[in-house]
């Protein structure tokens, strides 16, 4: 027995992710008869109670962010097609998620499919919590050669592939057109900006300013949390910073000037007076009027652009040093949990359907604003076709992944809590980097 099942057992508290799909809940009893506790945005914040079907596969997911309807359409799609197994989606609050999905795996009495972003599947394979999907994968008809070398090979361990490829998500910027021309900041007919470095950028922000009401912002980001990571990540890296650990996890090989730097730009976004102190949900803001910018995930494509229609605009992270275009980016990936008791016909089912949605799903998926990591989609007239994904779909490329290591999900924590500190006046960025240069010195060698 790995590890992680005797510690599991006793977990009280971990790190975060996302949610997804929709709960089948809706405050009643569940199968356990203790009543289910949902919440607004149709997150569920104990899965174990809710009512299954058994004769579904059980999808505990993650996407509210804007993507949610998305992946319920898919799975809507997949159940008309008439498969040996339905799914029945579920939908975890963002920050309970690995922590759910740890325990219940843990006690073996997890789902039948899991998501999970590829920076957290080493620590879930290391620690026995999803299984090898090869087999069933060639019987689904997955084709390997249509997802990018360096996605497969994330998503390999020992020879073996424990997870189905989704999308890759980067966090790039959002633009209201309108509030810019108004500034009289010129864009592009897709409505860009050109921003070649920081005073460029800082300029366009100075034009924005004196147009802005009270209560409004030029770049709406929030103080904490991991938006101000995602957006000190891209700095970090192109100012040149070296990954967190090296190739063996077992060496710290962060910069630290650099990360000090990195914080001391963003953190002059609050203290030069761009962003406005104490916004929460920054996407809603933004969403609202009450923005010129946002920085957050390409999954907010959609619905920001049902709300701002032709008045939206979208591109990569600037490029604010230089002519590195690094920014953050992840991806999500289908995995079959490790259960106490599963059928092969079970699991195959549950293959089929993570194949299906990976490819036969991945147009729809895309009108989330996520970019599908099957290449012939991608790739696909009816994705570059879709507004603005042409405009940012380079950002899968020129994104600086997570690196491939069991450790990381206690490095991210580490990160954003210790930058936290610094959004929020708490601590200097030297405090903060030390802080987290010995957490990681203590993370890998545990």
């Amino acid at each position: 027995m790995k590890k992680f099942f005797v510690i599991a057992l006793i977990l009280v508290v971990s790190g975060a992710l996302f949610a997804g799909g929709r709960s089948d809940s809706s405050g009643s009893a569940g199968s356990s008869g203790e009543d289910v506790s949902v919440n607004e945005d149709g997150t569920v914040n104990n899965p174990e109670a809710v009512k299954v079907d058994t004769n579904k596969l059980v999808f505990w997911s993650l996407f509210s962010g804007g993507d949610g309807a998305w992946m319920d359409k898919i799975i809507a799609d997949y159940n008309r097609t008439g498969p040996a197994k339905q799914v029945q989606s579920i939908m975890l609050v963002w920050a309970d998620y690995y922590t759910k999905f740890g325990t219940a795996v843990a006690a073996r009495r997890g789902p039948d499919i899991g998501v999970s972003h590829i920076s957290r599947l080493p620590e879930l394979q290391e620690q026995g919590m999803v299984i090898a999907i090869d087999d069933y994968a060639s019987k689904a008809g997955t084709n390997w050669s249509e997802y990018t070398p360096a996605m497969v090979e994330g998503i390999s361990f020992g020879g073996k592939k424990y997870a189905m490829p989704l999308d890759t998500h980067a966090e790039i910027m959002y633009i209201n057109a309108d509030k810019l021309r108004a500034a009289g900041v010129p864009l592009n007919a897709a409505n860009q900006i050109t921003v070649n470095n920081t005073a460029e950028f800082k300029a366009i922000l100075d034009k924005i300013k004196p147009t802005l009401k009270s209560g409004e912002t030029a770049l709406s980001l929030p103080q904490r949390g991991d938006d101000p990571y995602r957006a000190w990540w891209a700095v970090y890296f192109q100012m040149g910073g070296t990954p967190l650990v090296n190739a063996a996890g077992n060496q710290v090989t962060l910069n630290r000037d650099i990360a000090i730097r990195a914080m001391d730009y963003v953190k002059s976004l609050w203290t030069d007076g761009y962003i406005l102190p104490g916004i929460e949900d920054h996407q809603k803001f933004f969403q609202g009027g009450s923005a010129a910018f946002v920085v957050t995930g390409t999954w907010a494509t959609g619905v920001l652009t049902e709300t701002l229609s032709s008045g939206l605009g979208a591109q990569p992270f600037p490029s604010l040093f230089g002519t590195n275009e690094a920014q953050w980016a992840d991806a999500h990936v289908f995995t079959i949990p490790a259960k106490q008791s599963r059928n092969a016909a079970d699991t195959q089912a549950a293959v089929n359907f993570i194949n299906w949605a990976a490819t036969q799903g991945a147009p729809t998926w895309a009108e989330s604003g996520q970019i599908p990591s099957n290449i012939p989609v991608l790739s696909s007239s009816a994705f570059t076709a879709l507004p603005r994904r042409a405009d940012y779909a380079k950002a899968a490329a020129t994104a600086v992944l997570p690196s491939k290591d069991v450790h990381f999900g206690s490095l991210k924590d580490s990160l954003i809590k210790n930058l936290d500190l610094v959004w929020n006046n708490q601590a200097t960025s030297a405090q903060a980097a030390q802080n987290i240069i010995d957490e990681f010195n203590s993370a890998i060698k545990n």
